[in-house]
């Protein structure tokens, strides 16, 4: 008998203990969407997965499009999207929060044998990707890089295939130096492009633009540096030459959001003013419901909302190594007080 009860009972730790492992083992935590953010979101999660063992994140880049029909479908804990979402979008996901994370610029990679030090300047960018600009010897290339040999080549203009931020960041950047451009074309994930070849996230952009003798096209400076790629010079607004520092990023947001943050998170820093402003870069976003009732499990919500304010604090040490600019302490500060109104039945789940 006694035998009997040390089997039972050691038989039903072991069961126990397995319970406690497989509830420990299974929050899982979904997010997709933006590529723009997608090398620190690894790094981010790598970290964050083996601090914490009983949560495991995953993190598909798809696009900043994908991103928020995902949150907006409510098939994920977490959207990404480098583009704030629309009226139209916020109506048909009632609730949703944007949660900026890190700040982070766009470059001009281009594919043209021997030029190394190529200049340009919003006017030229929206002439060539308006079709206005063909060929790379255009005088007005020429005045920007004097000196500079410029070969009888036309450009090959590339762009985004799928709905990205990246694209949104780049046409809004566009928008702001082009009425032509903001009256004919626009900002948005997606647009009607006047020219050029589509490419499918960063990877596709570049393969095609490598690809292409006289290619041009935009992808995330941090992608563009991890990969070696070739890219402009950009010229300001203030008519000054800018690279595509933290330091400039910094300076951009300075320059533009001189009251801070607006609460409702959402904002512009391309073409700024100011000597060192980088022009086209920009925020990105997190994106969760302001009630994750929805999630059907208390620990799931809770461990979703604990994760991003990690990101928002103890991961923006991080951003700088990859290029990034972290968040401003207002900016932190707004963020976090908002994931403390996210609730679950009721009740707000971090305290």
């Amino acid at each position: 008998m006694t035998m009997w009860k040390t089997c039972l009972l050691g038989a039903v730790a072991a069961v126990l203990a397995l319970g406690a492992q497989v509830r420990a083992d299974d929050v899982r935590i979904q997010g997709t969407g933006a590529t723009f953010p997608a090398p620190l979101y690894a790094k981010w999660i790598e970290k964050y997965n083996a601090d914490h063992p009983g949560v495991k994140i995953d993190y598909q880049a798809i696009g900043s499009g994908g991103g928020i029909k995902a949150i907006t479908d409510k098939t994920v804990q977490f959207g990404a999207s480098d583009a704030p979402m629309n009226a139209e979008q916020e109506k048909a996901a009632a609730g949703i929060v944007h949660l900026p994370t890190v700040g982070g610029p766009e470059v001009l990679i281009y594919n043209v044998p021997g030029l190394t030090n190529l200049k340009l300047n919003g006017e030229v960018i929206a002439g060539i990707y308006l079709k206005q600009i063909r060929n790379w010897n255009n005088e007005k290339i020429a005045a920007l890089n004097p000196g500079v040999s410029l070969p009888d080549a036309p450009i090959v203009v590339v762009h985004r295939s799928d709905g990205s931020g990246t694209s949104y960041i780049f046409t809004d950047y566009l928008s702001k130096v082009s009425p032509e451009w903001k009256e004919k074309v626009g900002k948005g994930t997606s647009v009607q492009w006047p020219v050029g070849l589509g490419g499918n996230g960063n990877p596709g952009v570049t393969t095609t633009v490598k690809n292409t003798a006289g290619g041009i096209g935009y992808v995330e400076y941090a992608y563009a540096k991890t990969n070696n790629l070739t890219y402009a010079t950009l010229i300001n607004k203030n008519g000054k030459e800018s690279s595509p520092t933290i330091e400039n990023i910094v300076a951009a947001t300075d320059a533009t959001l001189k009251e801070g943050f607006p609460e409702n998170m959402k904002v512009s820093i391309t073409n700024a003013g100011g000597d060192a402003s980088y022009p086209i870069c920009g925020y990105t976003y997190l994106l969760i419901y302001d009630d994750l009732s929805y999630m059907k499990d208390k620990n799931l919500a809770l461990q979703t909302v604990q994760f991003i304010a990690w990101c928002e604090t103890d991961g923006q040490g991080m951003a700088a190594d990859l290029n990034y600019a972290k968040l401003p302490k207002d900016a932190q500060d707004k963020v976090i007080a908002k994931l403390k109104t996210i609730k679950f039945d009721g009740e707000t789940l971090l305290k």
